[in-house]
């Protein structure tokens, strides 16, 4: 995934994931940077913002803050409003943008997406035979033109497995849920994982592992990626969801 010489632009939240992949890379010791994304999200963003910021004091960790207000002018409530819109679609999209944004001076971008969250997001690929996402589903994404080499190191463990590695830590991470994720469809596949993995232990492992060894990702049928031509973004149209909203914002309300 990366080498001791790699500068590493590590995601943060605040949530146990993210804090916990930082503080194993830095352990590790690894040349990192943390990035924490200021979502307006009313009390819960104070509140991650404030683990994020203890943690990285404690370990005198350097620490980038983007504002999703300072880049839009509003919340991602109103941007969903804007956007028309579930809010989880809409800070989706503009984290994963931010953070290959940010990543532009580092050797690769990691995040904290754990197995639940890999097997859940390729259940809802493989219902809805979204093959380009498919093409993206591996633990390592090689830099591709003005993005980045991204990674997932807790691509194969459980949710379960990191909590109780940051409560041995003693990592000071937020255990609340964002307020938006009970409207998330991936909080529905994570629930029927849920289910038949108390029945058949081990399904998510299963599941995830065996489409990584079929090596779909590798497949030519991927989505045409061009740059956006307002910012240079790699994305499937002419200009990329983020300069769109961007766009939607200074003429006001309107369709997305």
């Amino acid at each position: 995934m990366c080498t001791p010489k790699d500068r590493i632009l590590v995601a943060v939240s605040g949530g146990k994931d993210s804090l916990s992949l930082w503080h194993i890379l830095n352990d590790l010791g690894y040349r990192t940077c943390g990035l924490h994304i200021v979502l307006d999200i009313e009390e819960y963003s104070q509140k991650s913002y404030q683990k994020v910021i203890k943690f990285a004091q404690t370990k005198d960790l350097e620490i980038r803050i983007v504002s999703v207000r300072d880049e839009f002018g509003k919340s991602i409530r109103e941007l969903a409003r804007i956007a028309k819109r579930l809010p989880c679609r809409v800070c989706g999209m503009i984290k994963r943008y931010l953070m290959n944004r940010e990543a532009k001076d580092f050797d690769c971008l990691a995040t904290g997406h754990n197995l639940d969250d890999e097997a859940s997001t390729l259940l809802g690929n493989l219902l809805n035979w979204q093959e380009g996402f498919l093409t993206r589903q591996s633990p390592v994404l090689e830099e591709n033109y003005t993005l980045k080499r991204k990674i997932k190191p807790f691509a194969f463990i459980s949710q379960e497995e990191i909590a109780l590695y940051a409560e041995l830590c003693g990592i000071d991470y937020l255990k609340e849920e964002c307020p938006f994720s009970r409207t998330a469809t991936s909080c529905i596949y994570k629930g029927v994982l849920d289910k038949i993995e108390e029945e058949m232990p081990a399904t998510k492992l299963r599941f995830y592992k065996g489409f990584i060894r079929k090596e779909y990702f590798k497949r030519e049928k991927k989505d045409k990626l061009s740059p956006c031509k307002s910012c240079g973004y790699l994305t499937i149209g002419e200009v990329c969801n983020f300069c769109k909203l961007k766009e939607k914002v200074l003429e006001g309300e309107g369709s997305y």
